[in-house]
């Protein structure tokens, strides 16, 4: 049997419904967490911003 066809027929790993929970339960915590990220995300831009008119 080929690597190609062992990999198709190989059952181990992660299935589909471990993926899609994985992904809904991120989405879930952005949507709580979205102010406190949009604030950090913020914070870091400002911060980017003044320390690159310090090099110019």
């Amino acid at each position: 049997m080929s690597g190609f066809e062992r990999f198709i027929n190989e059952e181990d790993g992660m299935g589909v419904v471990e993926v899609i929970l994985i992904i809904v339960v991120l989405i879930a915590m952005v949507a709580i967490f979205k102010d406190q990220i949009e604030s950090l995300v913020n914070n870091i831009w400002k911060s980017i911003n003044k320390d690159a008119k310090k090099i110019y």
